[in-house]
């Protein structure tokens, strides 16, 4: 009888140990209970604001929402008008993940997955614009527009030498930037740039690129133990073809995985 109860003991731990490892991602990740995915507007590698959610779309977007499934999470996208806004947000803990490009600045603040997503930067240029190539920007008293906070900003710092840099706020901002005339060329991403070419009848997308943005799954630095789990999770999504479906229903041009 006493065999039999240590036995029970035993086995009772046990499963109480097992049940704790597997709450343990959704502890880490989202201790709300929901997970609070940060994105910003407008880019189609993070979220397309649809008028219902399911018109909803983007690659952060339905990754994320993957995620929270996989996590037994409420998904609870945080939408940002710019990168820059988005990770301020990320400072103060507003968001718990959130997909963004890798570069040095933010890894000062942010701990990152491997990058599982490549896009190219690039210039978009307006109708009637007498550019034609990416060597004709860096001239003085050429306006290059740059989504506030966007990564594309450290490759200007190092590209440009005579061109003047103007942030907007935002990709909406940046359109209204160039239907104003305000800027003689937008930098950003190229999926960012086809998405604001959409909006701009007659602008163009200069061939050639600058560099790439390395798109990763970032969390707030001192919750590194949930490493592990997102990287199994995009190595899994990759697999399945779940980052492939989310790209062609964002309509993401100048990618690859």
């Amino acid at each position: 009888m006493a065999r039999s109860l240590l036995f029970m003991t035993l086995g009772a731990v046990l499963i109480g140990c097992a049940g704790s490892h597997a709450a343990e991602p959704k502890q880490t990740l989202a201790p709300s209970g929901a997970l609070r995915v940060g994105l910003y507007r407008g880019g189609p590698t993070s979220v397309i604001p649809g008028a219902t959610p399911e018109e909803t779309k983007g690659v952060g977007y339905d990754l994320g929402k993957e995620l929270a499934r996989r996590l037994g999470a409420r998904f609870e996208p945080a939408v940002y008008a710019s990168p820059g806004a988005l990770i301020a947000a990320g400072k103060s803990g507003e968001w718990d993940v959130a997909f963004l490009a890798v570069d040095a600045e933010r890894e000062k603040i942010l701990s990152f997955t491997a990058p599982f997503l490549f896009v190219e930067h690039g210039y978009l240029v307006p109708a009637g614009s007498s550019i034609m190539k990416m060597e004709e920007i860096d001239r003085p008293g050429t306006r290059v527009g740059a989504p506030q906070g966007g990564s594309i900003n450290a490759v200007l710092k190092r590209v440009l030498r005579s061109a003047t840099v103007m942030n907007s706020a935002g990709l909406a901002g940046g359109v209204e930037m160039m239907k104003a005339g305000k800027v003689d060329a937008f930098a950003a991403n190229k999926a960012n740039l086809y998405q604001m070419s959409d909006k701009l009848p007659g602008s163009r997308v200069l061939p050639g690129h600058l560099d790439l943005d390395r798109i990763a799954i970032a969390i707030p630095k001192g919750r590194e133990a949930g490493l592990d789990y997102l990287t199994a999770f995009i190595r899994s999504a990759k697999a399945e073809g779940r980052v492939q479906a989310a790209m062609t229903r964002a309509g993401l041009r100048g990618a690859r995985e």
